[in-house]
């Protein structure tokens, strides 16, 4: 068979209606938007090998943050630099943000209405199966052996019983996983992480293993200038709130939060979503339990990775703390999209260089293992919190419905493999013709 012919690079201004494209129509979750990059990039352009398209996703996986986000300004920084991966990056999270802002500004305009209300019934028992089921996926690539699943025991207990915050679980199950690692006498301790046989195909890519990316180099002095860079980006925000903005107590408490959020959530959003309501909700009071999942809700129909769902807490935290102020929850929804994804654009500008240069690395693969056995845990307190919240508000009162609904969903979705966005639909439609007949 010949050999195909590597197509012309593609100009920044053909990668940019691909990237604005992907942001509109990446529903599914990591795994749906991870797929359809990989079609469109791979298979149908032949942009990106893929060999090199494992590799960059492989380093994403082990960054916090949202590994489908970031797997995007990886591919539009190989393609075209930082441009390409400023531009990949917030396409990926910009049409997302701006629907959920319009989605959020309706939801506490018209929330309160009997008929918005009913279309929201079913949608929260979906949305707690959604969750359940988050636990089951992570927990079969996660929980491999006996230790793993004390330490996903020890987590949930540590956050649901004992409310050890989520940072500290993370870092301990590291801690843990270090300490096992090289404290293991038997064995090699790590796996060696599976490789892609490279052949002549390689060339039939206008990236592939053996393209040597003229931005690629690493540099000692870009590297202070990028985290430099980033530093000043993340306190230009800071700064304007303390010079203009009433309540800068409150901006600052958002801004950090957030921020912090950003720094911790291996394992993806479900990770994150238990820290954010354990402090968002309990300590700092800006939004109810309902409320969280009622966001959660809204952030499954939307495009983009599920982590903007942090924009409406963002939202909501404005909107409460300032008279409900539709200005002021535009405005804090805008500084949580922007602390929550500025990490994950320093994490590729500063490690695609030395990433380029070596593949990841198996023991630290071997670690991380125990920070993702940890988080079933954490994801396991977030269903109970969020669940109890919807099945059982008022104990020992049970919501029969609710649960039936929780029940229905999760065989819906587990069971059948009902699409996701078709089963909210579902939902939305039943609650509506129960309030039709009720």
């Amino acid at each position: 068979m010949q050999q195909l012919a590597p197509p012309a690079r593609p100009s920044f201004r053909e990668a940019l209606a691909f990237w604005l494209r992907l942001g509109f129509i990446s529903f599914g979750g990591p795994a749906g938007q991870i797929a359809i990059m990989h079609t469109f990039l791979v298979d149908k352009k032949r942009w990106i090998s893929d060999s090199k398209f494992l590799h960059a996703l492989n380093y994403c996986m082990l960054l916090p943050g949202p590994e489908a986000q970031q797997l995007a300004t990886y591919t539009g920084w190989m393609l075209h630099g930082v441009r390409g991966g400023l531009a990949a990056g917030i396409l990926f999270v910009l049409p997302s943000a701006v629907i959920l802002w319009g989605l959020s500004a309706l939801y506490v305009t018209f929330g309160h209405l009997p008929i918005v209300q009913a279309a929201f019934e079913l949608l929260k028992p979906a949305v707690v199966a959604v969750v359940a089921g988050a636990i089951v996926k992570i927990g079969k690539k996660s929980l491999l052996t006996p230790l793993h699943y004390a330490v996903a025991v020890a987590a949930f207990l540590a956050i649901y019983v004992g409310n050890v915050p989520f940072p500290l679980i993370i870092l301990g199950a590291i801690a843990l996983g270090i300490a096992v690692h090289y404290g293991a006498k038997n064995g090699n301790g790590a796996q060696k992480s599976s490789v892609l046989q490279e052949n002549a195909d390689e060339q039939m890519y206008v990236i592939h293993s053996g393209t040597v990316i003229a931005h690629g180099g690493f540099s000692s002095a870009r590297l202070l200038r990028q985290i430099g860079t980033a530093l000043v980006l993340w306190s230009l925000p800071l700064l304007l709130f303390g010079l203009f903005a009433p309540n800068f107590d409150f901006w600052k408490k958002l801004c950090l939060f957030f921020t912090q959020a950003a720094l911790v959530t291996f394992g993806g959003a479900y990770a994150v979503l238990p820290y954010v309501a354990q402090v968002s909700v309990e300590k700092f009071g800006w939004l109810t339990q309902l409320e969280m999942l009622d966001g959660l809700a809204l952030g499954e129909t939307t495009p983009g990775p599920l982590i903007i769902v942090l924009a409406f807490v963002g939202f909501m935290a404005g909107y409460h703390s300032f008279d409900c102020s539709l200005a002021a929850a535009t405005l804090g929804l805008a500084a949580t999209v922007f602390y929550t994804f500025l990490p994950s654009f320093l994490f590729i500008f500063a490690g695609a260089p030395l990433i380029e240069r070596t593949h990841a690395s198996p023991v630290v693969k071997a670690v991380l293992q125990f920070a993702t056995a940890a988080v079933v845990g954490v994801i396991l307190s977030l269903c109970l919190y969020l669940g109890q919240a919807v099945v059982a508000p008022n104990l020992p009162d049970v919501e029969w419905l609710a649960l039936a609904w929780v029940a229905i969903s999760l065989a819906a979705l587990q069971v059948f493999k009902v699409n996701l966005m078709v089963w909210i639909g579902v939902s939305v439609a039943a609650g509506l013709l129960r309030y039709g007949l009720v």
